[in-house]
């Protein structure tokens, strides 16, 4: 996560990045840092929910680009949270951050949060381009490095640890790689750009060990921060702010980084460094050797030596048989999940949300912009998300017996049951070993539901302003369903499963097309958990974005879904719809203040849309993805909420689009089939929603709802029309 100063050191000495024309190469691609970079760097909407689209046309531009030069990109991300519990501070605070600047933004002051489902467009992109890809366990930084040593090749990345790894091919900061500016002829393309190498650095300190370098980052503070001690060992060296020539400050006085590392060019290895170290502490004897002052072992240089491990890179990648011949990586990539989960992992498949709740029995939930007076827009979701706790904590029937970490939390009630074991780089276990879970699963888990304890997670998440823990229980479906055999459960089976969870029929998703049923199902959850009931005029603007988005997907792909099935006249009144709803969309720049309610309604959505991913992605995808780059619009919906209040209908929106307002009307029922009865919507009145989570799956639901136009036979005939036109291709990216 980074080197602090260490980037303002570098920029601010130009000679340490040397210009290069990049081109025919490998290039190994920090994906959390690419679309960080993409997102922020380009004006796209975090206030109102996302610009996916426009995300996705820049994500496509950039891939084109370095295809244009020849070059070959490697994406790997980051995974979940690192089991050793080292980040886990830094990650509370830059949570909290989030928190603050989501609020920031929701009253229309500056701030910075990603929305929702970025990564989740990213990697469908991605997958859907064809580009290499691996999600790792946790952090990915060591890996990134270990590869691109052994590949010999440059990493792409804004992260400043990679000023501390000695990388051959050398580290391109994000910031200066120029794609959106191509130079060259046709057949030599190249992307101008600058390159850093440790080499450099070293060079400009009389030739300094680059083995040095990583104790120097510990000792400046990276976010696996230096020990405690560090501090008292950087008062003796005079170096807790400034390192000043010949003393006093003045001109004479550098930057911390740049002190220390004058006084590391003074040795030769990093051992004599150490061992000094340790006669400044007191500590005598070698570097973790002998006893000091305080009978500690040699704790600050043991400590020092420790971390700066994180930089030792090997001289085999456990990804380069990854990328070159699609062998799992072995050990750590298991995080105690069963082999097809743990592949679907690391292909991406698999959101680090659930990792995290099998590994640490404990997530971390994205903020967004939403009305931070109410409740958590993720609270609306939690039926989802302990429906995934309760499948990935349970263990198949097989297990005989729990450990003993397990059989004394079962004893105390499960309070406090998740473990903290450490992990050495490439080995090591979580808790009560690799391959097992901490907490009682399916058997296990029965019998501590009968004996009234229960199975829990804890997950942070926003209260009013502050990032809070809460203990949430695990809930296994009806359906019986093992972990450990999910890969070998017939479609059908987890099929029902995802239906059971989000309390629709099959009946009511049928005339939907493929790649929306997964939608419209989180949208009739949406409509009975979330808080404040959403209006209807939030639902219709909704299903009008969806319209919308298809249209846009079509006319991205050159339109060729649509035009081989549908007149050319038609689809120019088609692109008549699209045109004018995309005219509805808030601009960059506008003035008007964000309605916040309205904000917090579709972040609820988006919310019970990233659960239920989560939940598809563990079952193996029984259903479609949707087309996440065009299914929903912040910028878009906002706009039709104030055209809407304003007056218009929906329908009017629409004119002149026969297939467009079909698939409106046909989507807007299958919603309203998807909901109780007794939901208000549903009834004449508008009175107590009713039945909650119990009565959801088992009730009737009301077909030929009110706000609904269309229906029967015409409908089913026009929904299968759409299925029939996307059902070959709709997989494909143009």
């Amino acid at each position: 996560m980074g080197v602090h100063g260490l980037t303002t050191y570098v920029e601010g000495n130009r000679h340490l990045l040397q210009d290069v024309k990049f081109r025919d190469s490998r290039l190994v691609i920090d994906g959390c840092s690419l679309y960080y970079r993409l997102y922020f760097n380009n004006g796209l909407d975090q206030q109102h929910g996302g610009d996916y689209g426009t995300f996705t046309r820049l994500l496509t531009q950039f891939l084109s680009a370095l295809a244009a030069c020849n070059i070959q990109p490697y994406v790997v991300l980051d995974g979940g949270i690192d089991p050793s519990d080292k980040k886990f501070s830094t990650l509370r605070q830059r949570q909290q951050s989030k928190i603050r600047e989501a609020d920031s933004l929701s009253h229309g002051r500056n701030g910075s949060v990603l929305p929702l489902l970025t990564r989740n467009v990213f990697i469908q992109v991605l997958i859907q381009r064809g580009v290499p890809l691996v999600q790792c366990p946790a952090e990915a930084d060591w890996e990134i490095a270990c590869l691109a040593h052994q590949w010999q090749c440059p990493v792409l990345t804004n992260d400043s640890d990679f000023y501390i790894f000695d990388l051959p091919g050398g580290y391109l900061p994000l910031r200066f790689f120029q794609w959106t500016n191509l130079n060259g002829k046709a057949s030599h393309r190249y992307i101008s750009a600058r390159c850093y190498t440790t080499k450099r650095l070293c060079g400009l300190f009389g030739g300094i060990n680059q083995e040095l370098l990583p104790l120097c980052a510990v000792l400046t503070g990276n976010d696996y921060s230096a020990p405690k001690d560090a501090e008292t060992l950087l008062d003796l060296l005079n170096l807790s702010s400034t390192y000043c020539r010949g003393g006093g400050r003045g001109k004479g006085c550098i930057s911390r980084f740049e002190g220390i590392l004058l006084w590391l060019s003074s040795f030769s290895h990093p051992k004599e460094a150490l061992e000094e170290v340790s006669k400044l502490m007191g500590e005598e004897g070698r570097a973790g050797g002998g006893r000091g002052k305080g009978g500690q072992k040699g704790e600050l240089s043991s400590q020092l030596w420790a971390a700066m491990q994180e930089y030792r890179i090997t001289p085999q990648s456990t990804l380069a048989r990854w990328f070159t011949e699609g062998k799992a990586p072995p050990g750590r990539w298991s995080s105690g999940l069963p082999e097809h989960l743990s592949l679907a992992a690391a292909q991406g498949l698999l959101s680090p949300f659930v990792v995290d709740a099998v590994v640490m029995h404990r997530v971390m939930l994205i903020p967004q912009v939403e009305n931070s007076r109410l409740p958590s827009s993720h609270c609306s979701a939690r039926a989802i998300r302990q429906a995934v706790y309760g499948i990935v904590l349970q263990r198949g029937p097989d297990v005989q017996a729990l450990d003993m970490r397990v059989q004394e939390n079962i004893q105390q009630g499960m309070k406090g049951g998740r473990g903290r074991g450490g992990r050495a780089r490439g080995g090591g276990q979580f808790g009560g070993g690799r391959g097992q879970s901490i907490l009682p699963t399916q058997q296990g888990a029965a019998t501590v539901q009968a004996q009234g304890l229960c199975v829990i997670v804890e997950e942070y998440d926003r209260l009013d302003l502050n990032l809070k823990k809460n203990q949430v229980e695990a809930h296994l479906p009806k359906t019986c369903i093992h972990l450990d055999t999910l890969g070998q459960a017939p479609v059908a089976v987890r099929h029902g499963v995802l239906l059971e969870v989000l309390g629709v029929r099959e009946s009511a998703l049928a005339p939907v097309p493929l790649h929306l049923r997964l939608a419209v199902a989180v949208t009739g959850f949406w409509l009975q958990e979330a808080k404040p009931t959403p209006s209807q005029l939030q639902l219709q603007a909704l299903v009008l974005g969806m319209v919308y988005g298809e249209l846009s997907w079509n006319s991205e792909c050159g339109a060729t879904h649509y035009q081989h099935a549908v007149p050319q006249q038609n689809w120019a009144a088609e692109h008549n719809v699209w045109a004018g709803l995309n005219k509805l969309c808030v601009r960059p720049g506008e003035r008007r203040g964000l309605d916040v309610g309205v904000a917090h309604s579709f972040s609820q959505w988006q919310a019970c849309l990233w659960s239920a991913l989560c939940l598809n992605q563990l079952l193996l995808l029984p259903m479609p993805e949707p087309h996440l780059s065009w299914l929903f619009s912040g910028t878009l919906l906002h706009g039709l909420m104030r055209h809407l209040k304003g007056g218009r209908t929906a329908e009017s929106l629409l004119f002149g689009g026969s297939l467009s307002g079909q698939l409106y009307s046909s989507l807007l029922e299958a919603v309203m089939n998807c909901i109780s009865k007794t939901h208000p919507y549903c009834s004449a009145g508008r009175g107590k929603r009713g039945g909650g989570r119990g009565r959801r799956g088992r009730g009737g639901r009301g077909r030929g709802a009110r706000g609904a136009r269309g229906g029967g036979r015409e409908t089913e005939e026009i929904n299968n029309r759409f299925a029939l036109l996307m059902n070959e291709e709709e997989y494909d990216y143009c």
